[in-house]
């Protein structure tokens, strides 16, 4: 399979991705030794949310790299945050600027394109069927894509970023009450920062499927990696830390629940 999911019984789905690791023999042939390292990985993100089969929530994560092409862009590669720099939908260079591709191996168009009907649209497709399924159950359901990020990506924003980021279309992606149950938990304790629609606003996933007017809401959730992991090589895991925001997380996941249950 091009994806893992696995089917709960909440009205909540969570989409991972950018936790893929794996990159085709044939293609990681024409990569640069940067790419290979993968550095822009979201590392480690279904062990940090382990609690969400018990919890009974829908799951659906990438296996192949984000390098391979990014689940999270647009089909026509256009810029989601106009007039800022971002990596594209088959991206050519790390978060770091480093080329990804040995000299004339680059991707053409015909090759995204293949991309695009091999790895893209059968994810999302996923989502929208499972989507349809939960909707057709419960009446509302909540979408929360997962994300992480170094802290500190001077091409992207300047200093360190925000502990937690949430996005949610600058509120178009779900209803008002929703954003506010979840992020409000979030404000309420002093452990970690917290941002919302700031630098990140949410990608295409939560962008594209997030139609409150529909009773579908989508929250994007983007964590600086710190708070549970090294952020250099090998990018170890480290439980002791990710056990002070693994609770931060199901009591915010459960609050969304409870609110579209309501």
């Amino acid at each position: 399979m091009d994806f893992q999911f696995k089917a709960g019984t909440l009205p909540f789905l969570v989409s991972m991705p950018h936790v893929g690791t794996d990159i085709p023999d044939d293609l990681a042939a024409r990569m640069s030794p940067e790419a290979l390292v993968k550095a822009d990985t979201d590392w480690h993100l279904v062990q940090l949310y382990d609690f969400l089969e018990q919890m009974g929530a829908s799951t659906i994560s990438a296996r192949w790299s984000r390098y391979v092409i990014d689940l999270n862009r647009p089909p026509e590669n256009t810029n989601l945050y106009p007039g800022m720099d971002t990596t594209g939908l088959c991206p050519v260079d790390t978060f770091g600027s480093a080329p990804l591709y040995l000299p004339g191996q680059e991707p053409d168009e015909r090759e995204v394109r293949g991309r695009l009907r091999h790895y893209w649209h059968p994810y999302h497709a996923q989502i929208g069927a499972e989507l349809e399924r939960l909707l057709s159950i419960h009446g509302q359901v909540v979408l929360w894509d997962a994300h992480s990020i170094a802290s500190v990506v001077p091409r992207f924003f300047e200093g360190r970023l925000p502990d937690l980021n949430f996005g949610t279309a600058s509120g178009a992606s779900c209803a008002p009450g929703l954003e506010q149950a979840v992020v409000g938990i979030a404000q309420a304790q002093e452990r970690f920062s917290v941002a919302v629609n700031g630098r990140f606003k949410g990608g295409y996933i939560t962008r594209s499927f997030g139609q409150p007017d529909k009773n579908v809401h989508a929250i994007q959730l983007e964590m600086a990696q710190c708070l549970y992991m090294d952020e250099t090589p090998p990018f170890a895991y480290r439980p002791e830390r990710a056990r002070e925001v693994q609770g931060l997380l199901q009591q915010m996941m459960e609050a969304a629940v409870s609110w579209v249950r309501t």
